[in-house]
């Protein structure tokens, strides 16, 4: 599985609720309408950085930390934010991830600059930096996580074959 986007950069140690505020918890139900307030509060203008379908979060240390609220991946992926690369993730926050089929990968991020185009192999474990004519390695995707990726995550894999056949 191949994925392609322009990185949008962020710092270490962006918590759940700089990617989507607390303050919209319950507020704001309509996924859609959450999506237009992704990281407002450490950056207003992130939203108009996003091309849905060719966007890569490149973040640094501990991303995803804070709350388990499922809401702060969904927001992601409902803003057409493809795969989030980051250095590591909050442990909760990576498999919520994979539960909805949002793509994670943990690389070495440090040469990787806002606006570079990335194309991410899960099943190699390669990241190459088109921009740079670089490429990081980082571990590929066990091929049980490729699969629910493909159907959307572990939520809609279980719909679909009513449990795991791995």
């Amino acid at each position: 599985m191949k994925i392609e986007g322009k990185a949008v950069k962020l710092p270490d140690n962006i918590n759940t609720n700089f990617i989507i505020s607390g303050r919209y918890k319950f507020s704001i139900t309509d996924m859609k309408e959450l999506a237009k307030h992704i990281m407002e509060d450490i950056d207003p203008e992130f939203p108009k950085k996003i091309t849905p379908g060719a966007t890569v979060i490149v973040a640094g240390e501990n991303f995803g930390m804070g709350s388990s609220r499922e809401q702060a991946p969904l927001v992601i992926k409902e803003a057409g934010i493809t795969c989030v690369l980051a250095k590591n993730f909050a442990r909760i926050f990576y498999r919520n991830s994979f539960n909805i089929g949002l793509p994670l990968v943990e690389a070495d991020t440090s040469s990787i600059d806002e606006g570079d185009i990335l194309q991410i192999d899960l099943d190699r474990g390669i990241v190459n930096n088109l921009t740079k004519n670089r490429q990081i390695n980082t571990k590929p995707l066990p091929p049980f996580m490729q699969e629910l990726l493909k159907e959307g995550g572990a939520v809609n894999y279980i719909k679909k074959y009513g449990g795991f056949k791995f």
